[in-house]
């Protein structure tokens, strides 16, 4: 058995594998509270586009906006704690170790009402502009 540090890209070598840790992936949200990493540019995936949230209480689109995709539909696992997904006109509630299919065309947005972080996995197809396969839904979940 061989040992190589976590971090360490091994496609280069002929073994078709990447190794990547959250403190290797960027937090897009900046100041926004929690972290928001796609680990998908940086495992250099080809087919799957996977992405890590937290989200302290109190935070996600409620009393904002939701979006859809044009092509992507997307699976979100939750990790740890409590969620609820405004999926079209229905509210739903996802604990620890519950997956939400989404299909493209449904509005969706995430909120974590409860008093502890959650943290949960987004999963879809990789596409090349995912960005552009996005539209946002201005006052879809309010307050």
């Amino acid at each position: 058995m061989r040992v190589v540090p976590v971090g360490c890209v091994n496609s280069a070598m002929g073994k078709g594998y990447t190794i990547k840790t959250l403190a290797d992936v960027p937090d897009i949200l900046g100041d926004y509270p929690g972290e928001m990493q796609f680990f998908t540019p940086e495992l250099g995936n080809e087919q799957v586009a996977l992405t890590y949230r937290r989200m302290p209480q109190h935070t996600g689109g409620k009393g904002s906006y939701g979006h859809f995709h044009r092509r992507q539909e997307e699976v979100y696992f939750v990790i740890s704690g409590k969620l609820q997904f405004k999926l079209g006109d229905e509210v739903v509630e996802a604990r620890k170790g519950t997956a939400v299919r989404v299909a493209p065309e449904v509005v969706r947005s995430v909120w974590n009402e409860g008093p502890e972080d959650a943290e949960l996995l987004i999963v879809s197809t990789r596409i090349d502009d995912p960005r552009g396969d996005i539209e946002q839904v201005a006052g879809f979940w309010p307050a």
